[in-house]
């Protein structure tokens, strides 16, 4: 079973007008690849997937699946909604697709009790023959799913890793303590990702490999085999920029003005997300080129 370990890139949706670009997609998909990364997520947070429409949803799965082939990355697909039904349809395409593990958010705006959430996962979970990763980030979903919930749901054969975005290292250590060394834990914080790695976390969901894809894989790598010093001097390096692109504006904004800023083609934002202020955009362009000047 499928047991997520290494740097995986949250990818954004690049937009051209009202549409999808399709093509953007793939070249951002293949400078992933050349840079090593060892999987690729579509339809998360940072692909702005609650502005997707269904049949959006499923084409961006599936030409990201189609970008990776034959790279050796690993295509881990957004497929969480707030109504179970829709999840598992998500999920079941996405398998039908061929990805190689499903990434589950709790579900959103209607805030459900934890037996909610272990009956939401248990459901799609028993509809669809997939690796499952949870994804804990309550200040999206209004929810947080506790230890003692990701404990029983981890009995289950096919969840087997959770992407934490709690922002809480004791949260982290009771799942690692609860769930043992079969179960992985994910940072979904790029921030966290060193301080979660020394607590037996796997490794990262990351929304700044977009731009520095490289970069975060070589901390995470080095946090993988025990190289802490070498990790944390990666960690400082990058940590201005890390906090900057989840604090300046409400993610993926930060991200995709840094993208265009380096060059990098990433089409428009899709309503209700709207773009930085000037000054902020020149703060941030000062953030990322003192970061390029500390990685030489």
């Amino acid at each position: 079973m499928f047991k997520p370990a290494g740097t995986f890139t949250a990818l954004i949706t690049p937009f051209r007008g009202d549409e999808v670009d399709f093509e953007a997609l793939r070249q951002n998909v293949k400078a992933q690849a050349d840079a090593g990364i060892t999987g690729v997520v579509p339809c998360g947070t940072t692909g702005e997937s609650p502005t997707l429409s269904h049949a959006e949803h499923r084409e961006v799965i599936e030409r990201t699946i189609a970008a990776a082939a034959g790279t050796g990355m690993t295509v881990m697909a957004g497929t969480g909604s707030n109504a179970t039904k829709e999840a598992i349809d998500l999920t079941r395409a996405a398998k039908e697709s061929g990805a190689d593990a499903s990434l589950l958010v709790n579900p959103y705006y209607n805030k459900p009790s934890q037996e909610g959430l272990y009956a939401h996962v248990m459901a799609v979970a028993d509809a669809v023959e997939i690796p499952i990763v949870l994804y804990n980030i309550p200040g999206r979903t209004g929810v947080t799913m506790l230890p003692e919930t990701i404990e029983r749901l981890a009995a289950h054969p096919h969840v087997v890793a959770d992407k934490e975005a709690t922002g809480s290292l004791d949260v982290a250590s009771e799942i690692r303590h609860r769930c043992g060394d079969g179960f992985a834990v994910l940072s979904g914080d790029d921030s966290l990702t060193l301080p979660l790695m020394s607590v037996g976390g796997t490794g990262v969901v990351s929304v700044l490999s977009n731009l520095f894809p490289a970069e975060v894989k070589r901390l995470v790598d080095a946090a993988a085999a025990g190289d802490f010093a070498g990790a944390l001097a990666q960690h400082v390096k990058l940590f201005p920029l890390f906090r900057a692109v989840l604090s300046m504006a409400v993610n993926p904004v930060v991200i995709k003005t840094a993208m265009r800023q380096a060059g990098l083609d990433t089409g428009g934002l899709r309503l209700p997300l709207t773009g930085m202020s000037p000054p902020a955009e020149a703060e941030l362009q000062r953030i990322v080129g003192e970061t390029r000047s500390r990685l030489g």
